[in-house]
C-alpha cells in the first residue's frame, strides 16, 4: 500500500485544558505528560487506498495494527492523522459564552521509540528512590494503557526480544499488562490502540519480528506513493513549486529502480520534502539533490556517481 510522507505538515498539540508552560532562564516551552498529548490540528495526509478504513475497523474492533515498508513512508504521520480524526467529535454543542466546544474527548497518542537497550521497565515502569523514599512510576505503556491512547511502537525490531515479549498479553483477547514488580495486572482502558511499525526492507534476520507477535496484529504495507501523489505531497510540505515538486517525485521515481544496483534503499519522500525545502529557500535545484538525495541515501561513490547522473538529467535547465 502507498501513501504519504512523514513529512506532511502535521501541528501536534496539546489539549490546551491541558497544556503546561514552563520557565527558565527567561525561556519558554510546552511541556506535556504523555496522557495530555493530542493531535488537536488536521494532519496533512493523502490516502491512496483503503488504510483510514482498516485503522478505523481495526480500532473499532480492538486489533492491533502492524505498519510495516521503507522509511519516509508515512508510517508515523498515518498514525497521527488517524489519532486526529478519530478524535474528531462526533457532535458540536455551544458552551455558556456561545463557543462551539467538543462533545467527544480526545484520543491521547503515545508514541515509543524502540531502540536496543529499551528494557521492559523501560515501557512499563519502575521503582524510584528519591529524597522522599522510594516511589514507583508508570513507564509510557503503562500510562497508555491506563489512560486508552494510541500507542505506536516505533520501529519495534529495535527492541530487545525480551521485551517485545511483554505486548504480547496486549495485543491478544486479553488486552492486559502484567506489571511484575508490583504483582498487579492492568486492564486495558476502552480506547487503547497498540500500534508497531518495522521497516523488513533493512532487517537481518535477528532483526526480525517473531511469528508469535507478527500473528497478533493485522498488516498495511506502506511503499512510496504514485508520482502525481508524491508530488502533491511535496509542493504541499516543501512549499516549493509545482514544477520542481514534479521533478522531484520524477527523481524519487528512477532512484527507487537503483535498488536492485547496488542501492540498499531509494529515496524516500521525506528526503525529497528536504530538497524541496532547499530548492525554496533558494538554493539550486541540482544542490539541493546532491546534499539530500545523492549524498542522503548513500556513501557508495559509484552509486552516488548513478543518482548523480538522474539529477543532472532531470534538472539539465
Amino acid at each position: 500500500m502507498n501513501n504519504g510522507s512523514d513529512f506532511c505538515g502535521a501541528t501536534a498539540t496539546s489539549n490546551p485544558t491541558k497544556e503546561r508552560m514552563a520557565k527558565n532562564n527567561n525561556t519558554f516551552y510546552n511541556q506535556f505528560t504523555i496522557e495530555e498529548y493530542y493531535i488537536n490540528k488536521e494532519p496533512f495526509y493523502l490516502p491512496v487506498a483503503d488504510e483510514m478504513q482498516l485503522f478505523e475497523a481495526a480500532y473499532n474492533g480492538q486489533i492491533p495494527i502492524l505498519l510495516k515498508g521503507p522509511t519516509g513512508t508515512g508510517k508515523t504521520r498515518f498514525v497521527e492523522y488517524m489519532a486526529w480524526k478519530l478524535s474528531r467529535p462526533l457532535t458540536i454543542v455551544k458552551n455558556n459564552q456561545g463557543k462551539d466546544s467538543n462533545a467527544k474527548n480526545g484520543i491521547p497518542l503515545v508514541t515509543i521509540a524502540c531502540h536496543e537497550d529499551l528494557t521492559a521497565s523501560d515501557l512499563v515502569g519502575r521503582y524510584l528512590l528519591d529524597a522522599e523514599g522510594t516511589r514507583w512510576m508508570d513507564g509510557p505503556l503503562a500510562r497508555a494503557v491506563k489512560s486508552g491512547a494510541i500507542c505506536y511502537l516505533d520501529e519495534i525490531v529495535e527492541a530487545r526480544k525480551d521485551t517485545t515479549v511483554l505486548i504480547h498479553p496486549l495485543a491478544d483477547h486479553r488486552r492486559t499488562l502484567p506489571v511484575e514488580k508490583q504483582g498487579i495486572v492492568l486492564e486495558a482502558k476502552k480506547g487503547f490502540q497498540l500500534v508497531i511499525s518495522y521497516n523488513p526492507g533493512y532487517q537481518s534476520a535477528l532483526k526480525d519480528l517473531k511469528e508469535s507477535t507478527r500473528q497478533r496484529f493485522i498488516a498495511i504495507e506502506f511503499s512510496p506513493p504514485p508520482p502525481a501523489v508524491e508530488a502533491e505531497i511535496i509542493r504541499k510540505e516543501s512549499g516549493c513549486t509545482a514544477a520542481h515538486a514534479r521533478s522531484l517525485a520524477k527523481l524519487g521515481e528512477k532512484v527507487r529502480n537503483l535498488q536492485d544496483h547496488g542501492l540498499k534503499e531509494g529515496a524516500s519522500t521525506r528526503i525529497l520534502i528536504y530538497a524541496g525545502k532547499l530548492i525554496s529557500q533558494g538554493i539550486s535545484p541540482k544542490r539541493a539533490c546532491h546534499v539530500s538525495v545523492v549524498w542522503g541515501i548513500t556513501d557508495d561513490a559509484e552509486v552516488q556517481r548513478s543518482v548523480e547522473e538522474i539529477v543532472t538529467a532531470i534538472f539539465a535547465n
